[in-house]
């Protein structure tokens, strides 16, 4: 079962799902610690790079099935143009001032 992006638990996390569902680049990215870093399959990307590909040139949508940790880790399906839907994990660090520092994902 869906969990609604509002109900979600974690306030960074939550605004991270709602930034990539509506599109809204300068949202997302508003969310991202300065030196944010992340991860896809385990291997470290470029955020940049990976956030246009993945996230807002392809369309990308989360709907999430799962969390736990606090909210600050998901289970979802993901989906966007290139990849169609699959099932995802999405791992986050927040820092002290609530932006996002890292986040890790990949097939779940």
């Amino acid at each position: 079962m869906t969990i609604q992006t509002t109900r979600l638990s974690d306030p960074a996390v939550r605004a991270f799902v709602a930034a990539v569902n509506a599109h809204d680049r300068e949202a997302f990215l508003s969310l991202l610690a300065p030196d944010a870093t992340m991860a896809d399959d385990g291997n470290d990307r470029d955020l940049a790079q990976w956030v246009e590909q993945e996230i807002f040139s392809s369309h990308g949508h989360m709907e999430v099935d799962n969390e736990s940790n606090g909210g600050r880790a998901l289970i979802a399906r993901y989906s966007n143009d290139t990849w169609g839907e699959m099932r995802t994990r999405w791992d986050f660090t927040v820092n002290e001032e609530g932006r996002i520092a890292r986040f890790e994902t990949g097939q779940a």
